[in-house]
């Protein structure tokens, strides 16, 4: 097989982010079977750095491997789901409420600007954009929340989280528009300092978003490992 698009040798050195996003915006889908020598091929480089990111990817969660069976993109299912959410919803919670509480109103300042980036993507029907400027606003609120434990959680979660969180946004105008207006009342409350109702709003976006899901994640990737 012959891939047209090779990487620049500066990009070959970001391959695991290269990769990464492939996987989060599914041009790399569930369960696809990977090789060393087709994602060399693919993207120009030699099998030393793709190596070097599988096993990057290994750690996060984005890629599995299994002795004799080879590599293959992570499965998405519901139980996947419903464990990234359930813990998504309390730590996400929690985030916003402590971001609440920061005095650093320059940072605060800045979900203004997420905001208008999802206003206008939402408008323009550009899912992948709302999605980018809604990432921003996550890490926005982790940045503002400033709390080094919690982000190391949130960190463990947020790369399996990507996949569905953009899933949904691209498969289902609904959740963005839930999205788009909880996220306002989220980021006005932030700014307000108002850490409990900033907890609250978070906490329920992303209970909502969740139950209301479900069925379609488990219509399209089945219910799971049992």
């Amino acid at each position: 097989m012959s891939y047209p698009h090779k990487l620049s040798a500066g990009i070959a050195d970001n391959l695991v982010a290269v990769l990464e996003e492939a996987i989060v915006f599914l041009e790399l889908a569930p369960s696809e079977r990977l090789t060393e020598e087709e994602v060399a091929e693919r993207y120009g480089v030699s099998r030393s750095p793709v190596r070097d990111a599988l096993r990057s990817l290994e750690r996060d969660g984005l890629v599995l491997r299994e002795a004799r069976k080879g590599i293959w993109v992570t499965p998405m299912s519901l139980r996947d789901f419903d464990d990234i959410y359930r813990c998504r919803i309390a730590l996400e919670a929690i985030a916003a409420e402590q971001a609440a509480r920061s005095t650093d109103t320059a940072l605060k300042e800045q979900l203004w600007q997420v905001l208008d980036g999802m206003k206008r993507a939402r408008e323009a029907g550009d899912a992948r954009l709302f999605f980018t400027h809604d990432v921003r606003g996550s890490e926005l609120i982790y940045q503002i929340a400033d709390n080094t434990t919690l982000r190391r959680l949130l960190k463990g979660l947020e790369k399996q989280a990507l996949r569905y969180r953009y899933h949904l946004y691209q498969r289902n105008r609904s959740v963005v528009d839930l999205s788009f207006d909880d996220t306002a009342l989220i980021f006005r409350a932030i700014v307000d300092g108002d850490a409990e109702r900033s907890y609250a709003l978070e906490h329920d976006l992303i209970e909502k978003i969740w139950r209301e899901t479900r069925d379609a994640i488990r219509a399209e990737f089945g219910e799971g490992r049992k």
